[in-house]
This record gives C-alpha cells, structure tokens and sequence, in this order.
C-alpha cells in the first residue's frame, strides 16, 4: 500500500516526538535512617538491628579491629514494608570475652549490588572464664511529656552511663511511653519552658503497630541514646507504659483518647514492635515470650520477668486465697524460674523485675495494686507467688539470689529481712531500684512489711515535689561490678551528673 507525502511526513513527525524509553537500570540506594544496635549478648555473639528506608537485606562485618582488616560477614534478615524495613543479625561464632567491632549495612532488594551507608558499632562477648564485669541497668526513658529537649542537652543520662564503658546495659521496663505524647512545650516550675523536639509519629497515643514502632525510633533521634545504643548491649525489659499506663491482659480502657478499646490487643501490637525495633531475642516456644535467662559467664545468670502478660486484673490486692485473679507471673513463669534458679550454678542470680518487691505501687488516685505490696501482714493476692518463690529459694538452699528493677522513678536500696518480717520463711536478699533514665522523678514510695523491706538508700531529698523534671538532675541509673578475684558484687548508684552517690558491697555466700 502506498503512503501520502503528507502521511509520511506527519508520521516521521511523531515518531520523532514521541518519548523515548530507555532500559537503563534505577540505581536507587537504599539509606539506614534511623540507627543501630546491638543486644542479647552471649560468649559467641550478639543480635544486631537497624532500620532502611527501602526494601534490603542486612549484611554485619565483625572484627575485632575498628579497621575491619579481617572482617567476618553476617547475613541478616530483610526489611520490607511489612516490618517497616527493620532488620535483624544473628551475630555467632565468635571468642568470648572479647570487644568486638561491627559494620551494618543493607543491600537494595529491587537493586541487588547497591548498598547503603554503614553504621559502626561494638559490643563484647559474654565471658567463660572468671572475668570482671560491669552493667549497668535503669528503665523510663521519654516519660511525663519529657522528650528530647537539644538546648538542655538531650537524654544526658546516656551520655553518662556511656562513660562508665559498661558491658551491657539492661533496660527495666517503659522503654517507650507509647501512652505520653510529647507536646512542643512544656512549662516548668521555675519559670522556664521544657522545648520537645516532636514527631508525627510521637504526638499522639499509640494504638496500631506503627504507632509504637515511631515511639521508639524517636528516641534515636536523640544523640545520646543513638551513641550508647550502637557502643552498649541492651538487655531489655517491658513495662506498662510500653502499652498503656497500668495495664493488664483483659482490661478495657476507659482513656477518651484511644479508638481501641483493648489492653489485650494494643498488647499484641506493642510487642510486634519490640520485637521490630529491637535487637532482641525471642525466647521460649512461642514468639510471644520476653522473660528468660541470661548466662553470662560462671559468675552470673541474669533472669528476666514479664510481669505484664500473665497478671490478673488490678484490684485491692487483699484476696486471702490463691487464684487466677492473683496472678502476677502466673504459674507457668513460676515454675520456669523456679527451676532455673536452682539448676543456675553461677556464683551471682540476679532476678530482673521490671516492677519492685515491697514498694507499694498503686493506679495513681485509687487503691488498685500494680504490683504485690499491698500491706502489712500474711501473703494476700500477688503476694502468694513472692512467697513459694522465696520459700523454694530457702528450702533448696539456692545462694546470692538479688533483685533489680526501676519502675517508681527514683533510687533506693532495700534490704528483706526475714527477721523483721510478717512472713519469715525466706533467706534475707536484696532489691535495687534505679530510675528514670529521662522522665519526670517521683517517690518514695510506702513499704509494705510482708516480706520486711528496710531501706538502707534513697536518692532523692526528703519531700520532693512530684514530677520533677530531668534538669532538675534527679535521673539515676544503677550500675554493678564483679571482681574475678574475689566474686565480690558491688552496687553502685549514679546520678545524672556522675556523682556516686551511695555504695555496697557484697561478698558471695559459700
């Protein structure tokens, strides 16, 4: 078939206007947006994370020189955005008793070959041998509206502890206040006004997933916690206000603020998060479970709670009888720590609970109990765990077994005294509690005599107004040391500004 000149010509015309594909290859590079961090520590490894901000895969180097001359690669996990480009690497096979350097760095998914920028880290191995080891531990960070303010200095409790070169760090609990949105301004009793820095994703309650993974990647964005973070392995606990403010499994929410009603299933969401954006290990049989046990090295077992996930519903606490709704570990995290106290056969067992013993802790205006104290006298409600816990302690005769915690927002130290005690089958012990880390300082809180709890410290002034806010230089962290020589357990407690501020020393009973 002939064509036209015309035709011809206005053809050539648009074929020469037309837009021209080109097959070239999008060279998108991915970027790590957020921070890094290591944790779970043992004596050949650690698990590291990060976040992308595109679909990748995590690779780690490890070596045990900053210069990565003889680097080890790691394979880790991939982010997409259904886990919102967090990813996670299972770090093994490495000396123990050793600091290690490691290199995170992620490659494109879409783009195989192009990587991003590199975040730097270290952590160092669990011991097998006798050793000296420092921790150190606190708990509620981003509390009471207090966020990041940069004009007085961050969250400069962790500029502190990172001084103190610890070889791990355990978090007790109210890691985020996923509850507390921080405003841009706050007010302060002097005069002065708290400037938060703020995010869409920090102003407002938590309630779906992403909610509560933006509550803790806040937190990076302050230059402090990042630093420790990526130089200190974390250990970590989960509190209330890492869901809502005194929850329990069951509860319907009466705060006007959240659409979604239930406790049971901002839990849900909560934990996928923590397991998210954390360098933390699942424990157990199923990938709900956070308590577990810790060996670090024949000096020390660490033993950590969940004190949230198998409690009844809050009530007065005064039930004289054993049942469900007196549940507060509940039977089945009983028997495990049971048990694993008296198969541990390190020198030191240090229970860590992300709520204190003999404190009373009540729902803020009621005579609901958060955790056992209740009052004087026999066991009653929560109480009936503590009790066949340190009854079985005694009876099998399981030595230096102490307790950490933080939760009530100032630092003390307590000693249980069977002697002075309404109930008396138990071996005298000890319980720490250090915090906040970066909230508002409350307390001290009433002692209930069940268990016969003396307080030998406590760090704040005598009638404190409550809430006081970090630049009143009221933030605290504990920190304990174990001298291979000796077996000596030191407690320390530090303030925000690096004072010693009281001290004690306890040698292992044979």
């Amino acid at each position: 078939m002939s064509l036209s000149r015309r035709y011809f010509l206005q053809l050539t015309t648009a074929c020469l206007l037309a837009p021209v594909k080109v097959s070239a290859r999008v060279t998108t590079t991915p970027a790590l947006t957020t921070g890094c961090a290591s944790g779970e520590v043992s004596a050949e490894g650690a698990i590291i994370w990060t976040r992308a901000d595109s679909p990748s895969r995590l690779w780690v180097d490890v070596d045990s020189s900053e210069s990565f001359s003889s680097a080890m690669r790691f394979r880790g996990s991939a982010g997409i955005k259904e886990n919102d480009f967090n990813t996670h690497c299972l770090i093994n096979g490495l000396r123990p008793g050793q600091r290690w350097f490691y290199r995170a760095q992620c490659e494109s998914l879409e783009h195989p070959g192009v990587f991003s920028n590199s975040l730097t880290g270290q952590f160092k191995t669990a011991p097998v041998d006798r050793a000296p080891i420092r921790f150190c531990w606190s708990g509620d960070t981003a509390g009471q509206g207090y966020g990041i303010d940069p004009d007085r200095g961050g969250m400069r409790t962790y500029q502190t502890m990172l001084r103190h070169r610890p070889d791990f760090f355990v978090h007790s609990g109210d890691h985020i206040y996923a509850d507390s949105p921080v405003q841009a301004t706050l007010s302060l009793d002097d005069g002065s006004v708290w400037k938060n820095l703020v995010t869409a994703g920090k102003d407002h309650v938590a309630q779906t997933v992403q909610d509560f993974r933006e509550n803790y990647y806040y937190n990076y964005l302050d230059t402090h916690y990042r630093q420790f973070h990526a130089n200190v392995p974390l250990y970590q606990q989960w509190d209330d206000h890492d869901v809502h403010n005194d929850w329990y499994p069951g509860e319907v929410l009466g705060d006007d603020r959240y659409q979604t009603k239930s406790a049971s299933l901002l839990a849900v969401r909560s934990r996928q998060a923590l397991f998210d954006c954390n360098p933390i290990r699942k424990a157990g049989s199923t990938s709900e479970q956070i308590y577990r046990q810790i060996s670090y090295g024949p000096m020390l077992d660490l033993f950590f709670l969940d004190l949230r996930s198998y409690r009844g519903a809050n009530s007065s606490n005064q039930q004289t009888h054993r049942a469900h709704d007196t549940d507060y570990m509940g039977m089945t995290q009983l028997e495990w720590l049971k048990t694993s106290l008296s198969k541990s056969t390190a020198t030191w067992k240090i229970i860590c609970s992300d709520m204190p013993l003999g404190l009373v802790v009540k729902k803020w205006g009621t005579d609901l109990a958060e955790n056992p104290a209740n009052s004087s006298g026999p066991p009653a409600g929560r109480e009936f765990e503590l009790a066949e816990l340190f009854a079985f302690i005694k009876a099998n005769k399981i030595r230096n077994v102490h307790f950490i915690t933080a939760d009530v927002h100032y630092c003390g130290s307590y000693y249980y005294n069977p002697e002075v005690a309404d109930f008396k089958n138990f071996s005298p012990f000890w319980e720490f509690v250090s915090g906040p880390i970066h909230a508002g300082t409350f307390g001290p809180n009433k002692l209930d005599n069940t268990f016969g709890p003396k307080q030998k410290f406590i760090g704040i002034p005598e009638n404190m107004k409550p809430n006081r806010p970090p630049s009143d230089g009221y933030q605290f962290f504990g920190q304990i040391d174990i001298d291979p020589n000796s077996q000596a357990l030191t407690v320390s407690h530090y303030n925000v500004g690096d004072e010693l501020l009281w001290q004690k020393s306890l040698l292992p009973d044979s």
